[in-house]
């Protein structure tokens, strides 16, 4: 399905019935990272899966910023009359997430951040490195993105006002430390770090994430 949002055209996949649920995936994938997850969520809720802009079948665009898919996704909420989503990103999902709970406080009734960072240096040092030398061989912008945004001040992450569990693994790209430190800068914020886990792995097997974030879907 296509939905124009913010001057471009979104692909994405729905299923289910019942509160909307939406899903934002990391840089270089597509929708289709949740299919398991969507399948599950489902049996429960209206689940939406988007492709972000310059991924999958949504608008390839001259320019990409986490600000601007932000945007994309406010516009896409409101273009389908989502009401208080559920909002689960991860990787830029996550931080395409945070910024809409930031910029837009009224669309999104929760927010679950999983492997997120508010800036590059919180990304493993190993990872950047390796990531640089790609970007000087490719110029791939989606690599230029990650190695030089997000920039998001603990002040901003205080005016967050949707329920948000904050989730990452102990074997994450992103330390514990800088997931708990997002989680303490967000007013009444949860945050759950998965033993043994990668920055990826509990998303390729959900049943985790699921278990993970259910004690808090059950509240919100």
């Amino acid at each position: 399905m296509l939905a124009r949002a913010n001057g471009i055209d979104v692909f994405y996949e729905r299923s289910g019935a019942g509160r909307p649920f939406l899903l934002l995936h990391g840089n270089g994938e597509d929708h289709t990272i949740f299919d398991g997850l969507a399948s599950v969520l489902a049996e429960r809720y209206s689940v939406f899966a988007p492709d972000t802009r310059c991924h999958g079948r949504t608008t390839k665009t001259a320019t990409i910023s986490y600000g601007e898919m932000a945007d994309d996704v406010a516009a896409f909420i409101t273009a389908l009359g989502l009401e208080k989503p559920i909002v689960l990103g991860f990787s830029d999902g996550g931080i395409t997430g945070l910024l809409l709970a930031i910029r837009c406080p009224a669309l999104p009734g929760a927010l679950i951040a999983c492997g997120a960072n508010t800036r590059p240096s919180q990304i493993s040092l190993w990872f950047r490195l390796r990531s640089r030398l790609e970007y000087g061989a490719t110029k791939d912008p989606l690599l230029r993105l990650m190695l030089t945004e997000p920039d998001i001040a603990d002040a901003e992450l205080a005016t967050i006002a949707a329920p948000t569990l904050v989730l990452g693994g102990q074997r994450d790209l992103i330390s514990p430390a800088a997931t708990r430190s997002i989680a303490a800068a967000i007013p009444a914020s949860e945050v759950h770090i998965l033993a043994g886990q990668t920055h990826s792995s509990y998303i390729t097997h959900f049943e985790l994430l699921l278990e993970a974030m259910q004690p808090f879907l059950d509240r919100v």
